[in-house]
């Protein structure tokens, strides 16, 4: 009898649930249930999740595994959804979004692509996520490939499984800095690869591409005929200019994502956009309303006055996480423990491969028992993480002190 383990995530207290083979399950009166499909089983379970939800429920634990930005929504934007709350502007939007905010972030994006930027290419979306699955949903079917990043953002692959898409990782390697070998990932493209996932800033390494590595894997998209997906989450926060891929796109194969989680501590609000080239824009007024329809209202124009009013929260932002990593690249400095130089995002890339014992996951939920601090296990982030630890740089300066500080030195 063939049994299958799913981990269930985001419900505290519940671990692991067996279901037998789906034609013998019964219910409570012999009633048979339905069978699930067989893909759902396949959705890799989150480690970055696991060890968070053990620190919440560990009293006095220092939470650094998670990029919750610990700082405050900007009075402005607020006001923005308070004032749409007030005027009772709470029916459906356009599926696309305001016409005002699409065309703000159209302004912003189009002087930085190649090949114009107008509303019809941006769709606002319920956050980056969604933004993810939209992108997916409509470049890639059930037994095509997706090239994402090792190590990479989880859900980049999460998705590609609830799509029955299959992921193939591309190694990012320490030698190289962590930045992308184009020979590397040529070398794993086959006749089912259909999408390249890009990610800079990368969650969780830190790392910006530079102009000419971006240059070099468009190039590798079109030679073999790929679609691009760029996540740009973290790009108020490059390390030096950010240069996104659609820069470099003249033939219309690039799909961008952002959201205003990160950089306007906007995360419960959950909006984010997806733009996409002008031979897809004709099919998202029939994909978003299948989906979702449309975003809510008042987080609409809370966006709308986060990209067109001041900018001093983002400046305070890039200020703040620039001040905590280098508070933490001193202590992690301090206790021996090595480090990727990498500027960008809001995470920093920590080498503990002397005290995990080949396995950071399982050293990482014992780090919040014994110790009571949380980081991110690599391995969560791919194979080639194993050994390492992403830090938040969103926490406040004194968790992250405290915090680091009971990390095991490397003698």
């Amino acid at each position: 009898m063939l049994i299958t383990a799913i981990r269930f995530i985001g419900f505290p207290g519940v671990s692991w649930v067996m279901l037998r083979h789906l034609d013998d399950i019964r219910g409570g009166y012999g009633a048979r249930v339905p069978r699930i499909a067989a893909h759902a089983a396949t959705v890799p379970a989150s480690g970055i999740r696991r060890v968070t939800e053990l620190a919440w429920a560990t009293p006095g634990a220092i939470v650094l595994s998670v990029g919750e930005p610990d700082l405050p929504t900007a009075p402005h934007i607020l006001a923005a959804a308070q004032a749409a709350l007030t005027r009772d502007d709470t029916r459906y939007t356009p599926n696309g979004g305001i016409p005002e905010l699409r065309d703000a972030l159209a302004a912003e994006l189009d002087p930085v692509h190649t090949l114009p930027v107008r509303r019809d290419n941006v769709w606002v979306t319920a956050g980056g996520a969604q933004a993810l699955h939209l992108a997916l949903s409509l470049t890639v079917g059930a037994g095509d490939e997706v090239l994402v990043p090792d190590p990479g953002y989880p859900p980049f692959s999460m998705a590609a499984h609830l799509l029955q898409a299959t992921p193939r990782p591309y190694p990012l390697r320490a030698e190289r800095g962590f930045l992308p070998d184009p020979a590397d990932v040529a070398a794993v493209i086959s006749d089912r690869t259909r999408l390249l996932v890009l990610n800079s800033p990368s969650n969780p390494l830190g790392t910006t591409l530079p102009d000419a590595l971006v240059a070099e894997l468009m190039e590798l998209a079109r030679t073999h005929d790929l679609w691009v997906l760029s996540d740009e989450c973290y790009a108020a926060f490059a390390a030096g200019p950010h240069v996104p891929p659609a820069a470099h796109d003249a033939d219309g194969r690039v799909l961008t994502l952002h959201t205003f989680s990160k950089d306007h501590a906007m995360t419960g609000m959950r909006v984010g956009a997806l733009v996409v080239p002008d031979q897809l824009a004709p099919l998202m007024p029939t994909v978003q309303e299948s989906i979702v329809s449309c975003v809510n209202t008042p987080a609409q124009y809370a966006a709308l006055a986060a990209i067109t009013g001041p900018q001093d929260d983002v400046d305070a932002a890039r200020a703040t996480y620039a001040a905590h990593r280098e508070l933490a690249t001193a202590v992690l400095a301090e206790r021996g423990i090595p480090y990727l130089e990498a500027p960008g995002g809001i995470y920093l890339w920590a080498d503990l491969s002397h005290a995990t014992d080949g396995d950071v996951a399982s050293f990482a939920e014992e780090l919040v028992l014994s110790r009571g601090v949380a980081v991110a296990p690599g391995s969560a982030f791919g194979a080639r993480g194993e050994g390492w630890v992403r830090v938040s740089l969103t926490a406040t300066a004194p968790d992250l002190r405290e915090g680091l500080g009971r990390l095991p030195a490397r003698g």
